[in-house]
């Protein structure tokens, strides 16, 4: 009897669960949001929607790790800038390289090869356009990829990892822990590099600038969101052999008449593509139309 009363009992309350409404909250319904733009996407979504100002969020797989592909590349130009503002090195200091150093997108340093650049130089080519062998460049004149690491940690960053140059960090497989982030650290790390203290106020306003002027992330995030919100990002796609594609987005947005937002988006297809997805684009497109609600939240419906 009292086994037949404890499995009715537990018939009855798995019965209730399932009935159980969704949601109904902002962030509830912005989840919503998420994992249907997931699922219309047939692929897997990690996505973290970050206010800076109460650090509330939302996102989905926040805590799933994916690669960085080019979006590491914001950190590095702001390590540059910090490690200039401390002292310990100089944005004026002018390096080179030999044509070894080349590979795919490297637009900036395959013009300057005969006459080098300054590490500033660098900076914002890496970060403006996503030049591959100026990151590589930076990366070993700041002391390899544990040196970026080791700024992540000095951020509260206790996730993200940078192990491999490029192009060899762009191969993460879904179970690859080397070269990896977490939706939910990104977005933070973003918020600490943007908005808070890891650089000096002229440093990031030069930072800020570089976001908003690169154009990498015009069909991702920003494409879903208004014109006049002021925002900047930086990208990342990996079409590896084998592993299907990511593609990435990275930044800030700030709406009108509420504090700066920042997000990670990252949306993992099942396919390895010929070349840049339209379809894979639209899905971190249509994130920017979640943002946008989230900055509304508080109109909409109070927490």
């Amino acid at each position: 009897m009292i086994k037949r009363r404890a499995f009715i009992g537990g018939s009855l309350a798995l019965g209730a669960s399932a009935c159980l409404p969704p949601d109904q909250s902002p962030l509830g319904r912005l989840t919503s949001k998420l994992r249907i733009i997931e699922a219309a996407a047939n692929g897997t979504l990690g996505a973290e929607i970050f206010d800076t100002a109460t650090g509330y969020s939302v996102g989905l797989n926040r805590e799933a790790r994916f690669g960085h592909c080019s979006s590491f590349k914001l950190s590095l130009a702001a390590m540059v800038l910090a490690r200039a503002a401390s002292g310990s090195g100089s944005l004026d200091r002018r390096v080179t390289w030999t044509q070894a150093d080349l590979m795919g997108v490297s637009p900036f340093t395959t013009h300057r090869l005969a006459e080098g650049a300054t590490l500033g130089e660098l900076a914002e080519a890496t970060q403006k356009y996503s030049d591959n062998a100026a990151a590589n460049i930076l990366l070993r004149e700041m002391g390899g990829t544990a040196a970026l690491t080791g700024f992540w940690r000095s951020l509260g960053d206790d996730e993200s990892r940078l192990d491999r140059i490029e192009p060899a960090l762009n191969n993460v497989p879904v179970t690859e822990l080397r070269d990896t982030t977490t939706p939910a650290a990104m977005a933070r790390t973003v918020a600490a590099i943007i908005y808070g203290d890891a650089l000096p106020e002229q440093e990031r306003a030069v930072l800020r600038q570089w976001m908003i002027d690169t154009q990498t992330g015009a069909r991702r995030v920003r494409a879903g969101l208004p014109n006049k919100w002021a925002a900047g990002d930086k990208t990342g796609t990996s079409i590896w052999p084998g592993i299907g594609s990511l593609y990435v987005d990275i930044g800030f947005v700030e709406p009108d008449n509420h504090p700066p937002i920042t997000f990670a988006a990252y949306f993992r297809a099942r396919d390895t593509h010929d070349g840049i997805d339209a379809a894979s684009e639209e899905a971190l497109a249509r994130i920017g139309d979640v943002i946008g609600d989230f900055a509304r939240r508080d109109r909409i419906l109070p927490f």
